[in-house]
Formats: structure tokens, sequence, C-alpha cells
């Protein structure tokens, strides 16, 4: 997923963006509102996290701004704000997750999975594609009943698919899956990793839409 990180505390805002890219996400970190809106005018996330106290502003009221505008992207608010009211009050209005500071960081990967799931239509983690066998909350991948090694990048790319079995995705939209925005992007880098996916999980895994992006195919056969 593409994720975009909203905190003030360096320390910690550090330590969530390593997280998110050493579970192989793409991450963005700001830590003002005022870039927060640049950020999503200037592209599309996945995911947000959000601190409710910001130097500029309150997080609860960009999040009732961001939903009154119709955006519906998953948020997930972090905070050192533990009363139930203020859990009541986020929910309400329009936050998906609720964390209290300080948390462990691999809770956080795995409440972030776990809204991942939701948003992809599929909230069970286990899903089969012909002869492969996806764990999403583990992220493993076994074909033939045989494990499959994906490195970080290769398991977002694939993760990418999983989540919208049925969609066509664009080489731009497979993009920022592997890439925040001060990364530079090779031209070349979508089809290396596809040619890669399809080298460990078959050639007919992923689909080629001539001129229009690339969707899950249905693998199947022994390793």
């Amino acid at each position: 997923m593409r994720i975009l990180a909203i905190e003030d505390d360096v320390l910690l805002g550090q330590a969530v963006r390593d997280q998110i890219v050493a579970d192989g996400h793409s991450a963005d970190w700001v830590t003002r509102l005022a870039d927060a809106e640049a950020a999503i005018r200037a592209g599309v996330f996945d995911l947000v996290l959000l601190d409710l106290m910001l130097p500029d502003g309150r997080g609860l009221d960009f999040l009732k701004a961001r939903r009154v505008s119709g955006d519906v992207t998953p948020v997930i608010v972090l905070t050192a704000r533990d009363q139930i009211s203020d859990r009541i009050a986020a929910l309400d209005a329009g936050a998906d997750d609720y964390l209290v500071k300080p948390f462990d960081l691999a809770e956080l990967s795995a409440r972030i999975r776990a809204v991942g799931r939701r948003y992809s239509g599929n909230p069970n983690p286990l899903v089969t594609i012909g002869d492969l066998d996806v764990d999403l909350g583990g992220r493993t991948v076994h074909r033939g009943g045989r494990p499959v090694a994906l490195t970080a990048r290769e398991w977002s790319l694939f993760e990418a698919f999983v989540q919208r079995p049925n969609q066509l995705l664009s080489k731009p939209q497979l993009e920022e899956r592997l890439y925040s925005f001060d990364a530079e992007v090779e031209s070349n880098t979508i089809e290396v990793y596809v040619a890669r996916l399809r080298k460990k999980l078959g050639a007919e895994v992923i689909e080629t839409v001539r001129g229009m992006g690339y969707r899950l195919g249905a693998p199947g056969g022994g390793v």
C-alpha cells in the first residue's frame, strides 16, 4: 500500500515510516496538516495514519473535512488521547481504527493489514488463487504446497493484485505502491518486478493488457 503518515513527533514519525517501509509499503511522512493536504492533492494513498494534535491544527477537523469532501481513504488515528470520548469522536468522524500511544510497531503493522483487507473487500487473510495459497496476514505465498520467497517489493506489488483480483492496474498505480515522493522511479521498474513474480509464481500469474496495465491471472499447475 501507499501510506501517508501525519505525525509531528520526529522520533515516532521516523519509526513509523521505517516500519511501513520494512513491511513492504510505500511511505510518505509529513509533520503538518498543510503538508498532508498538499500530499493528498499530489497523489493517491491507500491509507492515512493520523495524529490528532498537529502544529497547525486538529487532526479531527482534518478527518471530518476529508470525509465531507467525499474522501473514503481509510484512516487509522495514532494519538496519546486515550479517553473513551476521544475514541468515539474519532470513530464517529470517520476513522477506521484508533491506536493509543505508546504502541508496539508490530501491532500497527497488523492493524494496517487488517484495515487494508477490509477495504479490499476480503477480510479473510487467507486467499487461494489457482495453485497459490496466499496469507495476507503472514505475508507468505505457497505454490503447489511449497513456500515461495518474495522480497519486500515483490510482495508489495503482488499484494496489490491480490487485493484487487478483478481490477486492471495501470503502471502509474503500481509505481505508487513501490515508491514515495522522494524516490526515483525508473521506467522499467514495474516490468522488472512483474517478470520476477512470473518467474517465481508462474508465467500466468499476472496478465498484461497491452497499453493499459496488468491484472491478476489464474495460475495453475506445478512448481
